[in-house]
């Protein structure tokens, strides 16, 4: 199964808004998304660029521990490991080495930039405490994924 995940901040291949990348506010964007199949137990969300000019993809975001009916995550979520909205939601490292959401701000002159908003539904909740990195996260879920969606936002300097 297919999630659909989207944005009423940017449009699905389009640029995102200042206001959501480190040249601005920093703030996360609003996303909301389709209801997870039968057997859903949580969501994890992990947001990368793999055009950064790193070995591995620059990560912006990493949350887990989603609840099962949780089909949206508000602007501007707090950059703190344990959310009480959602409710039980964790967070865990970016590429900054810090807890939560920091926007696109591409090397200027690097050319436009594809960040991944990947939504996966989950059989099973993720045993891992806060902090997590995209990699702890990806293993945690193997095995464990009923579905996931996609959503790419552009942005250069």
């Amino acid at each position: 199964m297919k999630l659909t995940i989207s944005s009423t901040a940017f449009q699905a291949g389009e640029r995102i808004p200042v206001k959501h990348t480190g040249e601005g506010a920093d703030v996360s964007p609003p996303l909301t998304w389709t209801a997870g199949p039968a057997g859903t137990v949580e969501f994890a969300l992990i947001v990368d660029d793999p055009d950064a000019p790193t070995a591995e993809p620059w990560v912006h975001w990493v949350i887990y521990k989603l609840p099962a009916g949780t089909t949206a995550l508000r602007e501007a979520i707090p950059r703190s490991e344990m959310l009480s909205d959602p409710g039980g939601a964790l967070q865990g490292q970016n590429s900054w080495n810090t807890v939560g959401y920091r926007g696109p701000m591409p090397p200027p002159g690097h050319g436009t930039h594809h960040y991944y908003f990947k939504l996966y539904a989950l059989d099973k909740g993720v045993s891992l405490g806060a902090g997590a990195t995209k990699k702890q996260l990806l293993d945690a879920m193997k095995g464990h994924i009923l579905a996931e969606g996609e959503l790419v936002g552009t942005y250069n300097r």
